[in-house]
């Protein structure tokens, strides 16, 4: 089922998400097959579930679309339950950056260039694993919006003032998108 995404200016984006319930097993592969169909119908490459309004510690990341430009990300995709980072790195890299809850906005943001995260998988099986380059920053994206920090909050004080205008226009639902969306004020 595809999910509405959830706009700039939405709550359930600046809150920090709880642990989601490991119990309902078939009920947590619903919702991560739900967000993999939203991801995909938006043409995004990631989505975290405060993003579909669930305040929950649960991401998914789908490289494939990207590996024409990073080869390392063919065949790439994870999907996280309660992931929590082990480790980053202090070397860090820039790249432009956009979001399905802030759509046709972009900004350079610099992230660690490696990671290593401990999570829970589909198997319900604990996980750490290592990335680096741009699935880390994927992972890592995906990861602010389980903190309630949105990528415009790493941008330079001047491009956040740039865009000052742009987001209260998209916290207000005045934006155009292919997918469904939804705002605290709709």
């Amino acid at each position: 089922m595809i999910l509405p995404i959830y706009l700039y200016g939405s709550q359930v984006l600046r809150t920090a998400a709880q642990d989601a319930d490991l119990s309902d097993r078939e009920g947590l592969r619903q919702f991560v097959a739900d967000m993999i169909e939203t991801m995909h119908h938006a043409d995004g490459c990631g989505l975290a579930a405060p993003q579909v309004g669930v305040s929950r510690r649960i991401l998914v990341v789908d490289g494939n679309d990207l590996s024409d430009r990073f080869p390392e990300l063919k065949g790439f995709h994870r999907e996280m339950i309660n992931p929590r980072f082990t480790f980053e790195s202090e070397t860090t890299c820039s790249y432009e950056e956009g979001c399905l809850s802030i759509p046709n906005v972009d900004a350079e943001i610099s992230r660690p260039e490696k990671i290593r995260v401990r999570y829970v998988n589909l198997d319900f099986e604990e996980v750490e694993e290592s990335f680096e380059g741009f699935a880390a920053r994927m992972i890592q994206h995906e990861m602010d919006h389980l903190d309630g920090v949105l990528f415009t909050d790493h941008a330079s004080p001047i491009r956040r003032k740039m865009l000052t205008g742009k987001l209260m226009n998209i916290s207000r639902g005045n934006v155009r998108t292919r997918y469904r969306v939804k705002t605290d004020k709709k």
